[in-house]
């Protein structure tokens, strides 16, 4: 039946199509896949941070039995990447390994077990070079360089950007505060390993399924090293037990098995280990960061300067764009008239970081957050109010220049408030006991391709059947979040069938419309609004055909309940199937099309495409602390969160989404983080994961989630499919300040970095007994020369989105050093 909209599927709480294939064990993952004469393939992998590789010798494993074949770097020497001007990997290191875990050479052979064993045959020579351990070394001049391009030697990408006045702003302020804080890196920490089966399929084609979040660029990656012809290769992206962004670059050993398959003619496999997933990465980027914020008594902002260096370990992966997100969003919830943002990413031995979660924006929100709470303290102001008071208005544009559209983050923050009774229990709940409350927004799909183009992100293709089945054909990929789900709900939705009477084609690029991706919570919205499209166009054919059919106005026919019907007499009408029929008949065999590309960005300054989204979605979290000063062990018992999604299609995936956030940023908060150590120099000296598995990487356990009240918010965006906005990152984001904000109101102590361990907390309750100031975290940022700061003068200056080069006006980004200036000594 239909809901008071008149809505069958949308807006309810419907069962996802893959929920039984799921539960039933019946879902094929990549490593459940096998083909008639399949091998084996394994990878030699670096045991050295930093070296040229002198030699390789494959004798010994070439004679090993059950070897079929042996690859090195000199059999894929074209280098590839994730982003145009980051290039910089290779499938098999060619010539130098730059982190612990950087693949040398692969072997296939007809089982995993003798694979492994070849591979402990293989011999390499190495020289080794210096180890870039962290940032100190990569500030370091003296230093060997990672990488022969980048900004400035061991720098991968510097960023100065100024919108308005910011020093002006500042002499405005009441209050300035300035703080440095720390966000470590943390992984992904899918349930699936990565794993790949290549398949040759004759002629010098071959097709790759992959456990991959991106088809479509795993696709140019292996058109580019392979060196063969787009339409001769074929990646199909098979269900994800788990993506988070872990699985959007494409990789070594996918390319590699294509290439050993291509070479024995025979379908190859690899399923990696626990660990070297780990090495993989592609994590969170360990990211310090100055924060200097000028306030007004009423707690509103006047201007802020941020400044961030993040760790991006050994490969370029998304590492320019992350750069920028770190102080893209910053502007998109509350009111910031003048806004500074200096970034710098580095280089360094470890695993290359990359996408995680929320890219780029938890580090950046957790300082905004953490600060904003200092700031109502040392100004007396209840600080969910202060929040409320100073919302960037809806329909509006921030002074870097990306728009809103809807805005429900005033009706998250007074959900939260109500629900936790925070007016009542705030600071009222004695001793150890304290609530925090912060804010997030979060993009609904990027503004741009990563590579760009003028063609439209994504697409969907309709194929009607007179059956009355309808296959639906896209490039999206299924990675636990629900896409799939929601694909054939908005399909259906329209042409008012079920979910059972759609067939789904998802993620292949030989059979489907080119889709970019599922990451940047791209998928509901873009994806969405091209079934609508495509739905809708068959719809107008289908109603032409059945207003000549049945003698009435095709304006009033309703599609609903597999019928389609005159609105004013719902006995006159025909089923789907024969309306079908009917329309096929007439216009010849049932196709359409849709397809979706996001408005025009009203910023035009360099850097301008990191950011922009078609919509912003909100959340408000009140995280409730329980913490014990003997020991500084820190509990959260309760979490309540709101979260703005513009339109629920389907509130239990909402929900869940939600509630599979407020998991991850605990674990973020209180205890995950990716570790490294250096080996005794007389092993190896390699700069190592410390926990490069499950029990020693620790994350939240059943025992450790907390009670989740959720409320979900409802403020239809008109870009999004019937108002949708994202619900995947969104809701991570506050959480790791509430925590920190929360530990604040329990003790009096303020930890400026994550995760918070107990020991933190303890060393700053100790500093307080002793009258110090309390707090745990960095204590000074670095000097960095971050270039030329480009100028924007913001929408309300006049601006028109574009930059001036500040040396035109002799004007530099902050202030540099003689040290910075020289390049520091080693």
């Amino acid at each position: 039946m239909a809901d008071a909209k008149g809505r069958n599927i949308i807006g309810t709480s419907f069962r996802r199509v893959d929920a039984v294939g799921k539960v039933s064990g019946r879902t094929q993952f990549a490593d459940d896949l096998t083909f008639p004469r399949m091998v084996h393939m394994k990878l030699l992998r670096s045991p050295l941070p930093h070296a040229q590789i002198v030699s390789i010798d494959t004798s010994a494993a070439e004679q090993a039995l059950g070897v079929l074949g042996v690859l090195t770097g000199r059999d894929v020497p074209v280098p590839f990447g994730i982003l145009p001007v980051s290039h910089d990997e290779h499938a098999l290191c060619p010539d130098k390994v730059r982190f612990v875990g950087d693949p040398v050479a692969a072997v296939a052979a007809l089982t995993e077990e003798q694979a492994q064993a070849a591979v402990a045959l293989l011999r390499v020579e190495w020289k080794s070079l210096d180890t870039i351990a962290g940032y100190d070394d990569a500030l370091c001049s003296g230093k060997d360089q990672i990488h022969g391009y980048g900004d400035d030697h061991n720098f991968h990408k510097k960023v100065s950007l100024r919108f308005g006045d910011p020093e002006a702003g500042f002499k405005e302020a009441d209050l300035i505060l300035e703080d440095t804080m720390f966000f470590d890196g943390n992984t992904h920490l899918p349930m699936e390993e990565h794993a790949t089966v290549a398949v040759p399929e004759g002629d010098g084609r071959v097709a790759v399924w992959s456990s991959t979040q991106t088809p479509h660029y795993l696709h140019k990656a292996l058109t580019k090293v392979l060196g063969l012809p787009a339409p001769w290769i074929r990646v199909i992206g098979v269900t994800n037990g788990g993506g988070f962004g872990g699985k959007s670059d494409p990789f070594n050993h996918e390319i590699v098995a294509a290439k050993m398959a291509l070479k024995l003619g025979r379908p190859v496999k690899i399923c990696l280990t626990r660990e070297e997933v780990f090495q993989c990465h592609r994590g969170r980027h360990p990211t310090l960061m100055s924060i200097r914020s000028g306030f007004r008594k009423d707690g509103s902002f006047t201007a802020q300067h941020l400044k961030t260096l993040l760790d991006g370990g050994a490969y370029g992966s998304y590492g320019v764009a992350s750069t920028y997100y770190t102080g893209a969003l910053q502007t998109v919830t509350y009111k910031l008239p003048h806004y500074q943002f200096d970034g710098a990413r580095v280089w360094t031995n470890k695993p290359p970081c990359g996408p995680k979660r929320g890219h780029g924006t938890p580090q950046p929100r957790f300082a905004l957050e953490v600060q904003m709470d200092k700031a109502a303290h040392v100004l007396g102001l209840d600080p969910a109010q202060m929040r409320l008071n100073q919302l960037q208005p809806k329909d509006s544009v921030t002074a870097n220049w990306l728009r809103i559209g809807s805005m429900g983050l005033g009706a998250c923050i007074e959900a939260v408030r109500r629900e936790s009774r925070w007016d009542e229990r705030r600071s009222k709940l004695g001793v150890g006991r304290g609530l925090g409350i912060a804010c997030s927004s979060y993009l609904s799909g990027a503004g741009l391709p990563i590579n760009w183009n003028h063609m439209p992100h994504t697409g969907v293709q309709l194929k009607l059947d007179r059956s009355g089945g309808v296959a639906v054909f896209c490039g999206q990929t299924e990675i636990g979040q629900g896409s799939d789900s929601i694909l054939a709900a908005c399909v259906a939705e329209v042409l008012g069938i079920t979910l059972q009477d759609i067939r789904l084609c998802v993620a292949d690029t030989d059979l489907t419309p080119v889709d970019l991706g599922s990451y940047s919570s791209r998928v509901t919205l873009m994806m969405g609004n091209a079934a609508v499209q495509a739905a809708e166009r068959a719809k107008e054919i289908i109603a032409r055909a059945v207003a000549e059919e049945l003698k009435v106005a095709a304006t009033s026919l309703v599609f609903a309940e597999r019928r389609v019907f005159d609105a004013s007499n719902p006995e006159h009408g025909l089923s789907f199937a024969d309306a079908v029929q009917a329309a096929e008949g007439r216009y010849g065999t049932l196709g359409t099309t849709g397809s979706y590309t996001p408005p025009r960005a009203p910023g035009r300054y360099r850097g301008a495409g990191v950011g922009p989204s078609p919509a912003y979605s909100y959340s408000a979290c009140i995280v409730e602390v329980d913490v014990d000063p003997a020991s500084g062990i820190v509990r959260v018992p309760n979490v309540w969160i709101a979260h703005d999604v513009g339109r629920a299609l389907n509130p239990a995936s909402v929900a869940g989404q939600v509630e599979g956030s407020i998991y991850m940023g605990i674990g973020e908060a209180l205890m995950e983080e990716s570790a490294f150590r250096r080996l005794p120099a007389k092993l190896s000296s390699a700069l190592v994961h410390k926990f490069p598995n499950m029990l020693e990487y620790k994350s939240p356990t059943f025992l450790d989630m907390p009670r989740v009240h959720t409320t979900i918010i409802e403020e239809p965006d008109v870009n999004g499919p019937f108002g949708a906005k994202e619900v995947g990152q969104g809701p991570l984001l506050p959480v790791m300040p509430a925590v920190a904000n929360a530990i604040f109101d329990a003790v009096g102590v303020r930890i400026d970095q994550v995760p918070i361990h107990p020991w933190m907390v303890f060393k700053a309750l100790d500093e307080k007994r002793r009258g110090g100031e309390g707090r745990y975290g960095p204590k000074q940022f670095p000097a960095i020369d971050y270039g030329d700061c480009l100028l924007v003068p913001t929408p309300e200056q006049g601006g028109d989105g574009k930059a001036r080069n500040a040396d035109e006006i002799g004007v530099r980004s902050g202030t540099m050093s003689d040290t910075a200036k020289k390049g520091k000594p080693c």
